[in-house]
């Protein structure tokens, strides 16, 4: 009898155990134990590996616990836009731990990563993009279900390090991110057992209308259009002070409209940093044996030309022999590093997966864009009372130029609590002006002074001052 008990005893004792490692259980197939190119392998752990979501779509992470106190720090998801470019971009190019060097196979320790503070989570989304992968290779997608899947693959994060459910957590992205961060807000913030706390977007495309109208006093105020053609915009494009170069029907106004196009995209200025030079040079088409195509389709997604262009596009049998890069950017190291056997092997990267690149186009021309403006989920979020809300641009990103979103940061007629004022970081000894910002009740409109559309890539040093002072719920 005794013997009985103290085996039913020690059986209690072992599932409380199992119990017990079950609450922390990083899935160790995920972990990456070494990874290629690093002059030394972190201290920190690192995950890849895929969330399944959907039935048949498979959504690739990496995901790199805090340098500070993973089990304290929050967790903050990261994704980059296009729509159907690759958060691997912003881990290797601009706040991850390590970023890629030229050659294509070393990376080198940032010493302005997020990750110092944070626990951070890159996901590649939708399924078409970078090593995510549906099985039935039908990349068709829109807002909607992108905003689902993501949600769905967060659940699977949660599932597999179920040590993180309680951490604070955070949304972050930049450029389509604006779209995807808040729709991707809405379903999470009624979702209480994950513990939102607040989003952050970076130069993203928050309203189509006031990204079009702001763009091109953008381009004036800033030298590209000359005295000739502003004359000519203002006389067909305005009416009693007010001017519209969104969806203007007037065809003289939309014919000094494609004169703005061309001069802003087609000129050889680098549309994510106009003081930047452009990588490889102006006119560049033809890499490798690829037609490369520039143009995410951001801009001016209401005219005649954007429709009739992806139209053509679409028609062409020899689709996956031609390229999508955002112009004026240099992905080949970071191409060349991820598509070598050794990194695949070491990201657990499926047979499945095709071949990284930094953009689909596949997924790009085949996206649904659902959403033109994102006041309603904004105005949701705030009207919560409980989230904090980051709204940050790089000033001389033409993408998805700060003055749109700070019309529509305006726009959402929030309480003033701290008039627009610069804000300072130290750079080593020295304080600098770090841009300038705006706060709200529980939401802030934030400039980055001299950075384009990559904030991080431009500004490392402020880029984690703001970040770390979003975190933290300091003033900025």
């Amino acid at each position: 009898m005794v013997t009985a008990v103290l085996f039913k005893m020690g059986l209690v004792v072992v599932c409380l155990l199992l119990g017990a490692v079950g609450v922390f259980s990083a899935p160790d197939a995920d972990e990456i134990k070494f990874l290629p190119g690093l002059p030394k392998q972190p201290s920190f752990k690192q995950y890849s590996g895929y969330f399944t979501v959907a039935g048949n779509k498979h959504l690739h992470y990496w995901f790199v616990e805090s340098q500070k106190n993973p089990a304290s720090s929050p967790v903050v998801l990261w994704l980059n836009g296009g729509p159907g470019c690759s958060s691997l971009d912003g881990l290797l190019t601009e706040h991850g731990p390590f970023l890629i060097q030229d050659d294509g196979s070393s990376l080198e320790y940032n010493p302005y990563s997020w990750n110092m503070i944070a626990n951070m989570l890159y996901l590649e989304s939708p399924a078409g993009v970078g090593f995510s992968y549906s099985d039935d290779k039908k990349y068709t997608t829109n807002d909607t279900e992108v905003s689902m899947n993501n949600y769905l693959a967060l659940k699977e994060f949660f599932k597999a390090f179920p040590e993180y459910s309680k951490n604070e957590f955070y949304l972050t992205g930049e450029s389509y991110g604006g779209i995807y961060i808040p729709t991707l807000a809405e379903r999470v913030m009624e979702d209480s057992s994950i513990n939102l706390q607040g989003i952050a977007v970076g130069n993203g495309l928050s309203s189509y209308e006031l990204n079009d109208n702001s763009l091109v006093y953008f381009a004036y105020y800033h030298g590209l259009l000359g005295e000739s053609l502003w004359a000519t915009l203002q006389q067909y494009c305005c009416k009693d002070g007010n001017c519209n170069f969104y969806d203007n029907p007037d065809t003289n106004c939309s014919s000094s409209l494609s004169e703005v196009q061309n001069i802003v995209y087609n000129s050889g200025l680098n549309i994510y940093n106009l003081y930047a030079p452009c990588a490889g040079g102006v006119g560049t088409s033809v890499e490798n044996g690829q037609l490369v195509i520039r143009d995410l389709g951001n801009n001016f997604i209401n005219h005649k030309w954007t429709t009739s262009w992806n139209q053509k596009l679409r028609g062409i049998s020899y689709l996956k022999a031609m390229k999508m890069d955002p112009p004026c950017t240099n992905s080949t190291p970071s191409s060349l590093y991820l598509n070598n056997p050794y990194v695949k092997s070491a990201l657990h990267i499926s047979p499945d997966a095709l071949d990284w690149a930094i953009c689909s186009m596949e997924v790009n021309l085949n996206y649904n864009r659902i959403y033109k403006d994102m006041k309603k989920q904004y105005l949701k979020l705030l009207g919560a009372l409980k989230y904090r809300v980051l709204v940050y641009n790089g000033d001389v990103d033409m993408a998805c130029n700060f003055l749109g979103d700070e019309w529509f940061v305006d726009s959402l007629q929030q309480k003033v609590e701290v008039k627009r004022r610069s804000w300072l970081y130290f750079n080593g000894q020295n304080q600098q002006v770090g841009g300038f910002v705006k706060e709200f009740t529980n939401l802030a409109f934030l400039t980055i002074k001299g950075s384009g559309h990559m904030v991080p890539t431009d500004k490392p040093i402020a880029a984690y001052a703001m970040f770390s002072r979003f975190l933290t719920k300091q003033p900025y």
